[in-house]
């Protein structure tokens, strides 16, 4: 189902792109303004769409999600280091993907035209730290109903996450709940997956109005963003989670590579964390010795909740999507992207195309607009390989320094 989406995606950008460029090139063409039209209206449904059901995926899966840990009968030990390190490796991932675009600057002094009208209503200004951090957690902690209500992704995060701890800690006695949750879910996502059977169109359409409203320019840029996000991943794949691997358990790159290989290039080629599950857990604990009982809380876990790859890319997007915007994002935005690509990329739902829910997220979080999606989906199969390679490294280095610091005690 995936790869039929990713070539119907693929299929859409082509004829988008076609027809986007025979208009730009023959704009008086018969019916050419019946066709930016159309596209038009396509593409509004289209965002539209994604905007109706991103608060009940956010506020569904991030409490499910949650609830469901109850279910896991490891030591609190286990988990707790798993879950640190998980925060510890997305965390720095993220600071690479934010340090690198500050540096590298894909897409500064560009202006698309395409998000003229979305960035009306933008307001950036520099506040003081203690401000900041005084607005920051008034923002989050408000009214849940308000927060769905107003679009308040952060405000209905928060209250997700104290939904499901809550769940999950009442044990038994809110068990029906979880159901219904897991239900409405359930629900929700079948929603999305005919939003995604959609996508092609939209994207067909926003490609259309892009090429016509756009120059040249755009396209050498994207190239510098993709080397970039290349880069800053294998970056992080070959230097800060080898290291960090090394600093706990004295295995070196070459020892991880020749255990974990299969499962990194079955990642690669796949593009899918959950998928690879059965090898990588085969060569954890075949090849690295890992205890059976750690890699089966770790790997799977891991494989939904600990995305490297992914937290990068989408902490990275959303400043290319400023530049290109015109946007100068302060500090205090960049924590707001940081906190967001964080929880996008442990709640991101596992469905096909599922970044497309997720990336929708951290562009709302700062206010950047949607339609920069035409830009990033045709890009998202080729980066996608390499992120989801990195999500699955990043699982069997937790499971390894796990193992060592619980075989310590």
């Amino acid at each position: 189902m995936k790869n039929k989406t990713n070539h119907h995606i693929l299929i859409g950008v082509l004829v988008g792109l076609f027809i986007g460029l025979y208009i730009k090139f023959n704009p008086s063409v018969i019916g050419s303004d019946l066709i930016i039209y159309v596209a038009d209206l396509i593409a509004d449904i289209f965002i539209s769409s994604l905007k109706m059901v991103l608060i009940p995926v956010i506020f569904f899966s991030i409490s499910v999600g949650i609830a469901n840990l109850s279910s896991h009968k490891q030591s609190s030990r286990i988990w707790f280091l798993t879950f640190l390190f998980f925060f510890i490796s997305m965390t720095l991932a993220i600071i690479l993907g934010l340090g690198s675009m500050n540096l590298f600057e894909p897409g500064r002094g560009m202006s698309l035209s395409l998000f003229s009208e979305q960035l009306n209503n933008f307001h950036s200004s520099s506040i003081a730290l203690p401000v900041f951090i005084k607005q920051f957690l008034s923002g989050i902690f408000v009214n849940p109903l308000k927060a769905m209500a107003e679009g308040n992704i952060l405000g209905v995060i928060t209250f997700s996450m104290f939904v499901g701890l809550a769940i999950a800690k009442s044990g038994k006695e809110f068990f029906d709940i979880k159901k219904i949750f897991s239900s409405l879910l359930g629900i929700t996502m079948k929603i999305v997956s005919w939003i995604v059977r959609f996508s092609p169109y939209g994207i067909s359409a926003l490609i259309i109005k892009l090429v016509v409203q756009q120059s040249p320019e755009l396209f050498i840029t994207l190239s510098k963003f993709i080397m970039v996000i290349i880069g800053t991943t294998l970056f992080h794949g070959i230097v800060i989670l080898p290291l960090m691997l090394y600093f706990f358990t004295k295995i070196n790159l070459f020892v991880l590579w020749r255990g974990a290989r299969e499962a990194i290039m079955t990642a690669f080629a796949t593009s899918s964390s959950s998928a690879t599950i059965p090898v990588t857990l085969r060569v954890v604990e075949k090849n690295l010795k890992v205890n059976s009982d750690i890699a089966g809380f770790v790997i799977p876990i891991g494989a939904t909740m600990n995305m490297d790859g992914t937290a990068l890319y989408e902490a990275s997007a959303a400043l290319f999507v400023a530049n290109l915007s015109g946007i100068d994002l302060g500090a205090s935005q960049q924590i707001i992207i940081f906190c967001a690509a964080m929880i996008g990329a442990i709640g991101a739902p596992g469905i096909p195309s599922a970044g497309m829910v997720t990336m929708a997220m951290v562009l709302q979080s700062v206010g950047l607009p949607l339609e920069a999606l035409a830009i990033l989906l045709p890009i998202d199969r080729l980066l996608d390989t390499f992120r989801t390679a990195v999500n699955v490294e990043g699982d069997i280095v937790v499971s390894l320094i796990v193992q060592k610091l619980i075989r310590r005690n």
